[in-house]
């Protein structure tokens, strides 16, 4: 840790670099994400290292006396702007979202999953979350009563094996001003007034770990009847399970509530969790339990327009239910709204500037398609096999586009899908389209105009117009596909929004009522300067241009420890 406050924004005097967006359409983080997802998966079926995690220390946590602040926030380690500006509202003694109301920083820290992007590492955690957050709550002079700080893994936090994960949040090394206590990647916390905080570790949707079970089997003997649980869990798969979609995520949530919490006499009243990049707050219907997403930390923000209106809790395909009693969970509120939500999906055509190596990409491969095109129109073949060695190229060039073409319309979709493959073909349609056309256009400038234009058009208009408007093809179907239900993250991905962003306060007051604040940050700062003679503890970069502005997302939310009782379900 560095002994002086920064004088400027360098590396050298952050210690730390300043990452911008993580743009999730170029090839090259296309292509890494995607493989080491796939090793993830591959090598966490052999070497679960949640298992591996039976020989740590399995400490039940225990935080607050009468009452309680504390803040959950996930989805925060990419951009530096984003990450940093919730990261500064997080470590402000006080937040003043709206009139006269006052809320304090939370004595715990909470974070959900996916704490940097596009994959943990060493590095990634140094520049995108623990370099933000330091620098944003500097471990600076005497200050008593540090916050402390759990953090949840999520799938991209996964994709090391969990190594880099377990370094920096499980072995008391401080973040920041944030202290440190966890051991594992799962934790149990016991608040005051008879709450309790329980965050699994459920790594992509698996079955929870004999180790993990038996942990949080040790915390819930300590539990009485009628006490209340807020479960943590790395993905929202209520929403997919809830609205007919698949119930294995949920199954798992389903098993560890049935198997480890019920039988203690509590109740699951609050979910919370990250993963989709927004907020999204679904209540149950004639009753008091609430499902919250609140992953607005710093990573692009995600559609809330084609959320489902209600959930049916569990689903009826649930493998983990011994009655026919379903729940109803309406949508309550969703940042931003769904009108929102919509516009700003048609920024996708943003995509060329957003993304520009994924420009390059699209110009390299109607480049390719067109010469291949060009070769086959000017060549005068012998025969049926003189006729396949010219054309077989091209053939093969379009045969790869149409695969390329249903593989992406099938991301993101747990099972194989009929549409999704229609959607595929007749987007790779367009691209050969295209490609045939700008052919066309070579074949005939060659055969009226010089040769020097020829290939000065073929290449520069190539792959700076062709390619340009090639992507717009790709906007344009990602815009009408996710009206459909296929790539609805990429219409978002494509564009790394960086606004909109969000954390949850909570406080659990002497009385027993759990109130949630959701706080929003509208627009996050994007010019920093240096404060040099700030007081000990204060941020490193303030604002350039006057504060971070909050708000409330709604109205806060209340939940007492007595209304839980009264109205658990099974």
């Amino acid at each position: 840790m560095k002994d002086s406050r920064p004088h400027d924004l360098s590396e050298e005097q952050l210690g730390f670099r300043r990452r911008g967006a993580v743009r999730w359409l170029l090839p090259t983080v296309l292509a890494s994400a995607g493989l080491k997802a796939v090793l993830a998966g591959i090598f966490g079926a052999y070497a679960d290292k949640r298992e591996l995690q039976s020989g740590l220390p399995a400490k039940i946590y225990t935080h607050g006396d009468d009452e309680l602040w504390f803040d959950f926030v996930a989805d925060l380690g990419d951009g530096f702007d984003a990450t940093y500006s919730v990261a500064s509202v997080l470590a402000a003694p006080e937040l003043a979202p709206g009139g006269d109301l006052r809320l304090p920083r939370g004595q715990v820290l909470v974070m959900g999953g996916d704490q940097a992007y596009p994959s943990a590492s060493a590095t990634a955690y140094e520049d995108r979350t623990k370099g933000p957050y330091r620098a944003a709550f500097p471990r600076e002079g005497d200050v008593e009563d540090r916050p402390t700080l759990f953090a949840l893994p999520g799938n991209h936090d996964w994709y090391d094996g969990l190594t880099a994960f377990l370094r920096v949040f499980a072995q008391s090394r401080p973040v920041g001003g944030w202290d440190t206590e966890q051991s594992r990647s799962y934790f149990a916390i016991q608040l005051p007034q008879r709450w309790w905080l329980l965050a699994i570790d459920t790594q992509f949707d698996e079955y929870i770990d004999a180790p993990q079970l038996a942990y949080f089997q040790r915390a819930t003997a300590q539990m009485r009847e009628g006490d209340a649980v807020i479960l943590c869990t790395p993905k929202p798969a209520w929403i997919k399970a809830g609205s007919g979609g698949d119930a294995r995520g949920y199954d798992a949530i389903r098993f560890f509530e049935r198997q480890i919490v019920r039988p203690a006499g509590a109740t699951v009243q609050v979910m919370l969790s990250g993963d989709s990049h927004h907020y999204a707050r679904y209540a149950e219907h004639e009753g008091t339990g609430q499902r919250i997403t609140s992953g607005g930390g710093g990573a692009y923000l995600t559609a809330t327009h084609l959320l489902p209106k209600t959930l049916e809790l569990p689903p009826k395909t649930s493998r983990v239910t011994e009655t026919d009693e379903h729940t109803t969970f309406d949508r309550a509120r969703t940042y931003p709204s769904a009108d929102r939500s919509s516009r700003l999906a048609n920024g996708i055509f943003r995509l060329p500037w957003r993304n520009p190596g994924f420009w390059g990409l699209t110009a390299f491969l109607q480049t390719v398609i067109a010469l291949l095109v060009q070769f086959g129109l000017a060549s005068e073949p012998h025969g049926v096999f003189g006729t396949l060695a010219v054309w077989a190229p091209a053939a093969f060039a379009a045969l790869g586009t149409v695969v390329g073409g249903v593989l992406f319309a099938r991301l993101g979709l747990e099972r194989s899908s009929f549409a999704a493959g229609v959607a595929g073909v007749i987007h790779s349609a367009a691209h050969l389209a295209l490609a045939g056309f700008w052919a066309v256009v070579l074949y005939r400038l060659e055969a009226n105009a010089a040769e020097w234009v020829t290939v000065v058009v073929a290449l520069i208009g190539t792959p700076v117009v062709v390619g340009f408007v090639d992507s717009l093809v790709v906007g344009l179907y990602l815009l009408v596909a996710c009206r459909f239900g296929f790539n609805t993250n990429e219409v978002f991905a494509g564009q790394s929004i960086e606004d909109y962003k969000g954390f949850l306060r909570l406080h659990i007051d002497p009385e027993g009522a759990l109130t949630i604040y959701p706080i929003k940050v509208p627009k996050v700062c994007r010019k920093w300067k240096a404060d040099p003679d700030g007081a000990p503890g204060t941020p490193w970069l303030v604002p350039a241009d006057g504060p971070i502005v909050t708000e409330l997302i709604e109205q806060p939310i209340e939940v007492t420890r007595a209304s839980v009782a009264a109205t658990a379900r099974v």
